[in-house]
C-alpha cells in the first residue's frame, strides 16, 4: 500500500475579502470580477465562473491598490456557483494585502 504524505503550506492563508480581476494571459478580452475567499503573499484562493485547467497561467490584478501578478491555478474545484480556485502567484509586482512573515528575511514583493 503506498504511503500518503500530508503537505503543509509554507505560509497561512489568512480569510480575506479583497476585490480582484482575472483573465486568461493571452486574452485579456474575457476579464473575471471576483474577490478573494483567503489569501498569503504567495497565492490566493478565489471563486471563478468558469472552469480553469490544473497549471494554466492567468493575469491577477488587485482591485484596492497596485498589485499585479501572473498566477498559476494550483487547483479547480467545484462550488455551488461554479468554481473555486487556488492560486500561486509567479510573477508579484506591486503592493499585495499581505505581508511577509516578521524574520523571514524575505522582502515582499506581492
Amino acid at each position: 500500500m503506498p504511503a500518503t504524505f500530508d503537505v503543509e503550506r509554507l505560509e497561512k492563508r489568512i480569510p480575506m475579502t479583497v476585490a480582484v480581476h482575472i483573465s486568461e494571459r493571452q486574452s485579456a478580452a474575457c476579464v473575471e470580477m471576483t474577490f478573494t475567499e483567503d489569501v498569503s503573499s504567495r497565492g490566493a484562493r478565489v471563486p471563478s465562473a468558469r472552469r480553469w485547467k490544473l497549471n494554466e497561467v492567468l493575469n491577477f490584478e488587485s482591485l484596492p491598490g497596485d498589485f499585479r501578478a501572473l498566477a498559476r491555478v494550483a487547483y479547480c474545484r467545484p462550488h455551488p456557483d461554479g468554481y473555486v480556485i487556488g492560486l500561486e502567484f509567479l510573477e508579484p509586482n506591486g503592493r499585495w494585502v499581505v505581508s511577509a512573515p516578521i524574520g523571514s528575511g524575505k522582502p515582499l514583493q506581492g
